[in-house]
């Protein structure tokens, strides 16, 4: 199979095209980066922003089916941000999307997150499943950073969150996200196209970028920590994330691109990637400054608006439907990260 792979050369992407050439695919990379030494050689790659009409039309000649990772990530620093975000992935997967129906590209593997979900699933006592509200100032201020049941006023209890959950993204980020899946469902439904997106959590592993503000918790520690300085962590620390390995996340796309590769069937399904241990941001922190023999981490009290407080979900259906299943070890893959020499990202 031959797969269109946008952002081929990024952090996730050129995981995704090792595996699919270990796998016997032919992939074929779209990156406005140069190519470097974290692609595997003899890959063609076209160096071209996925925004560029012409440069897609000549990226899909002869696919069979594209996995799209090109993107703007993180949270990002400021509402100026916004344009940025909306440019760099909604309009990147519009212009995708037209150019895939011109040539009659119908197999789509679409980089989601679990940003989509906001706040996650949580349980109040008296009231079932609720879906709290943006947190306040106010309370994030006086250090109470659990959302409270939005009925009664409660503490909640956060759970696993399902591919069946509503969207409510809270920052541009998320919201740009929700709006690439809303985008591929509806040329799944014009082309009869077949879309599966995959929604990442938490993403680590070698390759990772280091020194940019829109990275996650584990290249912030990171890079703290081969500075010689202590984490940061935000609020208490009692963030609760889930932690995937990104081989794990590149095995999870070849799955989906080689479910996709007969007569799939024609339609939208989404599943969540995760590893299935719920961890904190604090955990995450102390395990990397040990691991490294590095500062401890120092818990601030800071916050930032757009974060949520407890984001995990559950990956049952990917492992039913697809047979995936996370095979990569935490501590292990913590090591390698902070061996791994990392690229510096400059944030334009």
């Amino acid at each position: 199979m031959r797969v269109l792979v946008t952002g081929g050369l990024g952090f996730i992407g050129s995981h995704i095209v090792e595996v699919l050439r270990a796998a016997g695919h032919e992939p074929v990379v779209l990156d406005r980066a140069e190519p470097s030494g974290s692609v595997v050689e003899d890959v063609p790659v076209i160096t071209a922003d996925v925004r560029d009409d012409d440069a897609v039309a000549r990226a899909l000649a002869d696919a069979d089916a594209v996995c799209h990772q090109a993107a703007k990530v993180g949270l990002g620093v400021h509402l100026d941000d916004m344009p940025h975000y909306a440019s760099d992935n909604d309009v990147g997967t519009g212009v995708l999307l037209a150019a895939m129906a011109r040539a009659r590209r119908r197999r789509l593997v679409l980089a989601s997150s679990m940003v989509v979900y906001g706040e996650g699933r949580y349980s109040c006592p008296t009231h079932g499943d609720v879906p709290p509200g943006p947190r306040r100032r106010e309370d994030l201020d006086a250090g109470l950073f659990d959302p409270p049941c939005p009925s009664c006023g409660a503490a909640l209890e956060p759970g696993l969150v399902t591919e069946d959950a509503p969207m409510d993204p809270r920052n541009a980020y998320a919201v740009s996200k929700v709006a690439q899946e809303h985008y591929a469902r509806a040329w799944a439904r014009a082309t009869g196209g077949s879309v599966i997106a995959l929604r990442y959590h938490n993403v680590y592993g070698p390759r990772l970028p280091l020194n940019t503000p829109y990275a996650g918790v584990a290249a912030l520690f990171r890079s703290a920590l081969h500075h010689g300085k202590a984490p940061r962590v935000f609020e208490d620390g009692r963030q609760r994330r889930d932690f995937v390995h990104v081989r794990d996340i590149a095995r999870a796309n070849l799955l989906a691109l080689e479910e996709l590769s007969g007569e799939a069937t024609p339609g939208y399904r989404a599943f969540n990637v995760g590893s299935g241990t719920v961890r904190t941001v604090g955990e995450m922190a102390r395990r990397m400054a040990e691991t490294m023999g590095g500062p401890a981490p120092v818990v601030t009290g800071e916050y930032r608006l757009g974060d949520v407080r407890h984001i995990t979900a559950s990956s049952d259906r990917i492992r039913r439907e697809l047979g995936w299943r996370p095979e990569e070890e935490f501590a292990e893959g913590l090591a390698e990260l902070l061996r791994d020499r990392p690229k510096t990202v400059t944030v334009p």
